[in-house]
């Protein structure tokens, strides 16, 4: 195919051909998405990819450039991937072998952002703006290692030779609080910068009650309509115990677009809150008088293929409410919880979150519809809907990478068909691993992972393990407002 000038401005000329990179499916989006594109009304389209943080990055290209980037993709700068949570850089890779054993990564190069045209949205919020997913690649077409998206479309695949799709149902709790000060002053600028304040915008402590819910309807109302409108398969919005504590629930999705969805979502809600005077947090538990804290509950289950019938349910008059596949599976789970916490509860504030009576979990251990448990089942035997809740999870993991643990724990459960042992009828004090006591043990325990070194490779995990050491090493190195209250007075 000849090249013309134009096609040099945008990533690299026909990369995506080149390199094979769409399958049936997106060769056809594409054509979708350059239809839509043709004489519309959008200026521009922001081009995101989630970052190893879960955290969206992106860039906006005018309407002609994302149209070569569909064929070329778009270069970025690859300096993202080194980056903790207050963009600071946690590890230089200046010389030859400083990149995690990745030679691409050494000294920061371009890598190749490849828009996915089956996510391809247009913002209800923002000005003649669309919006895209990406997958990261090096230049010479190989995947990055550490895309999170590729690394959840990995295990979604070894599912798939074992016969099972993934499902998933996102149930996320966050706070809606009033913008009151934003701190953008200079001296108030930093990594991190200061936070901003903030205001209740109703009081909690009235579980699901209907005049809580109403008292924020407005601001309510502008999510729901724009989760909607992007398409997404939105269930519930419901008013949670703390002052502005809300949760959303969205219908099962299958594998891939269920992390999509995740990312989307937190980006609406921060967006269009910010847009109207509204601060959103997805932190587990804020620094704010009785604010309870906010967890994810990942709702899972296995489709056979290639009937799609629930692998999870349990034939009728069964003495088990789920089926062998959905114990091994659990079995796998609850065996590597503590190697696998780091995806599902990944920052220091997360792990404030398990204790006992709590509603949240802090041991590996299962239950049948109790939510002390950290896997909670639901369903009987018959039903088509019988699935595992993962409990354990705060609602700023990256999805794609505590998705793809569940799915790498799950289906080693299944190779080595494990037995997750009784039910457990008090889930407080059933004789189960303990679920890490903060993020430095989460970070151990992924480190001493042989699974996850086996399936995920050496790279990745000690990838993660740098990082959130680094972050860890950080926190440390603050000294807290309680360290300051308790001990600078009394000695």
């Amino acid at each position: 195919m000849p090249v013309s000038r134009e096609d040099f401005s945008v990533g690299k000329a026909n990369f995506v051909a080149e390199h094979d990179l769409f399958d049936e499916e997106q060769r056809a989006a594409v054509e979708e998405v350059m239809a839509r594109l043709d004489g519309s009304y959008l200026k521009q389209v922001r081009v995101s990819w989630a970052d190893q943080h879960g955290v969206a990055r992106g860039k906006s290209l005018a309407k002609a450039d994302f149209v070569r980037a569909m064929r070329n993709g778009q270069d970025f700068q690859s300096a993202t991937l080194i980056m903790d949570t207050s963009n600071n850089i946690f590890v230089p890779l200046f010389v030859p072998g400083s990149g995690f054993g990745i030679p691409e990564l050494t000294g920061y190069p371009d890598a190749i952002l490849v828009p996915d045209p089956t996510t391809f949205r247009v913002l209800p919020w923002a000005d003649r703006t669309a919006w895209c997913l990406s997958d990261m690649y090096f230049s010479n077409g190989k995947p990055v290692p550490f895309c999170s998206r590729q690394v959840l479309r990995a295990r979604l695949g070894e599912l798939a030779e074992a016969g099972y799709d993934y499902i998933a149902g996102l149930e996320v709790e966050f706070y809606i609080t009033k913008l009151a000060d934003p701190k953008l002053r200079i001296e108030e600028s930093g990594r991190p910068p200061e936070p901003p304040s903030v205001t209740a915008v109703a009081h909690g402590y009235q579980y699901l009650t209907e005049n809580r819910s109403d008292e924020i309807d407005d601001i309510l109302q502008l999510l729901r309509d724009d989760l909607e409108g992007l398409g997404l398969p939105l269930r519930t919005i419901e008013d949670e115990w703390g002052p502005g504590q809300c949760e959303i629930t969205f219908d099962p999705q299958r594998g891939l677009n269920a992390a999509d969805t995740m990312i989307l979502f937190r980006n609406t809600v921060k967006q269009v809150c910010r847009r109207n005077g509204y601060h959103a947090t997805f932190m587990t538990r804020p620094a704010l008088k009785d604010f309870f804290s906010s967890g994810w509950h990942l709702h899972q289950s296995l489709e056979r293929r290639p009937d799609g019938a629930n692998a999870f349910t349990e034939a009728t008059g069964s003495a088990w409410p789920v089926s062998q596949v959905a114990r091994h599976f659990a079995a796998g789970i609850m065996a590597h919880a503590r190697e696998a916490s780091l995806f599902a509860t990944p920052t220091i504030n997360g792990y404030k979150r398990f204790a006992p009576h709590s509603f949240a979990p802090d041991r590996a251990g299962w239950a049948h519809e109790n939510r002390g448990a950290m896997l909670r089942i639901i369903g009987d035997p018959g039903d088509p809907a019988s699935h595992l809740e993962n409990r354990a999870g705060e609602p700023c993991a990256n999805p794609y990478l505590f998705m793809a643990s569940q799915i790498t724990a799950g289906l080693d459960g299944l190779a080595r068909s494990l037995d997750p042992g009784e039910l457990d009828p008090e889930p407080y004090s059933a004789d189960r691993q303990p679920l890490p006591a903060n993020l430095l043990e989460a970070v151990e325990a992924l480190d001493g992972s042989e699974l996850f070194r086996r399936t995920w490779g050496d790279s990745i995990v000690d990838y993660m393990v740098q990082m959130k050491r680094s972050e860890w090493n950080r926190f440390m190195s603050h000294v807290t407002d309680w360290e300051q209250s308790e001990y600078f007075e009394v000695y």
